[in-house]
């Protein structure tokens, strides 16, 4: 039997600005360098590139960790990249679950074989310092500490350092979660001295979604190398992964790079350093400020307190009597302006707003207020 030929025209998607929790508005620039040409992925100018890349990410984060480096995947397998090198069968975990990530971050130290800890807060507040303290205190034996910086499902942003302090007082590691904070707010990784952190290419770098940045400090470089079982995953195992982006002596085949996907990080990078970090923080900052006059404007309210909220992810209430999937259905349909609904318990309660990295302009703010106003007062 023959299988008839589909009569399928070449995808065009439509032209939409994105103002949702990611990805964000990818500029015209980022996509023309993911156009260049395709060479191989241990070609001397790709190695060279990559040694690039690393440099550039070693600013984002503001570390000196030498194993920084992008994870070829989205920020999930960032996530699993630190969780599956970290923990070990036995290990205790304590977990700060304040929304949906801190949840996932939880079930990736079940499946390691970890003994989680969950220290729990409502979600849109931040992490409470207080709570991790009595954990570590209530189990002495906790070798690492998780924790989202950003939470992507609430907006509320945690004191990082506060808690990779008490980690570290302690004896144990930290895991950071920075994949909504890159770019957009303060991610100190060396000050803080946070021992693993993975972000998302797709957030506050404005870059196209499926790779996830990572940085590992010399502590939990020597957990993995401590490790009394294999990593159960070969994909993700940092022995065997830093035979391709060590850069020491020849470099080992381990798996395909995403090699235009990388161009596009890379120049993505290269803006932010053009731009300079502390002026990218200032203008998320400002951007948030001209955002949330205007929806204080339409009576609508944040969810999260002003003390923790992120600049880049505004989570709001959906006014009284407006139908969520209506009005979001008309944004896309009416302004070509996507915006995010709520995640579990705040699901049909709130939209999330993002204005992250290219997404984070005056243009886009006057927008998306405008839009607003049509489906909510129209």
């Amino acid at each position: 039997m023959n299988i008839a030929k589909p009569a399928i025209p070449s995808f065009q998607p439509p032209r939409r600005t994105l103002m949702g929790p990611g990805p964000s508005d990818v500029p015209q620039r980022i996509l023309d360098a993911m156009a260049r040409p395709t060479i191989g992925h241990l070609d001397p100018a790709f190695t060279d590139m990559m040694e690039q890349t690393k440099a550039l990410l070693r600013y984002a984060f503001q570390t000196e960790n030498k194993l920084t480096f992008p994870v070829s995947g989205p920020g999930s397998v960032g996530m699993e990249t630190c969780f599956v090198n970290l923990v070990e069968p036995g290990d205790k975990v304590i977990v700060c679950v304040n929304g949906v990530f801190g949840g996932r971050m939880l079930e990736n130290v079940k499946r390691c074989g970890g003994v989680p800890v969950a220290v729990e807060d409502t979600w849109g507040s931040p992490v409470d310092p207080a709570k991790v303290e009595s954990a570590f205190v209530a189990n002495p034996d906790a070798r690492i500490l998780a924790f989202v910086h950003a939470e992507t499902s609430t907006g509320a942003q945690s004191d990082g350092a506060a808690l990779a302090a008490i980690a570290r007082k302690h004896g144990a590691l930290s895991i950071m979660d920075c994949v909504t904070s890159l770019g957009g707010t303060p991610v100190m990784i060396d000050a803080w001295s946070i021992d693993a952190a993975y972000s998302g290419s797709q957030k506050c770098l404005s870059c196209t979604p499926g790779l996830s940045p990572v940085t590992f400090g010399e502590r939990a470089l020597e957990k993995v190398k401590a490790r009394k079982s294999p990593v159960q995953s070969w994909f993700m195992d940092l022995n065997l992964v830093l035979g391709y982006w060590s850069g020491e002596g020849k470099r080992t085949y381990h798996h395909t790079a995403p090699i235009n996907p990388l161009y596009g990080l890379h120049e993505a990078l290269v803006m932010l350093a053009e731009e300079g970090i502390e002026n990218a923080w200032a203008r998320h900052r400002a951007n948030h400020e001209a955002l949330k006059a205007g929806i204080e404007a339409l009576g609508m309210r944040f969810v999260v307190n002003a003390t923790a909220r992120l600049p880049q992810l505004n989570s709001v209430y959906i006014p009284e009597g407006i139908d969520d999937a209506l009005a979001r259905g008309r944004l896309l349909s009416e302004f070509d302006l996507e915006i995010g609904a709520g995640l579990g318990v705040l699901a049909g309660k709130i939209w999330r707003i993002g204005l992250m990295g290219y997404s984070a302009k005056p243009a886009n703010v006057e927008y998306c207020l405008k839009a607003l106003t049509a489906v909510t007062k129209g």
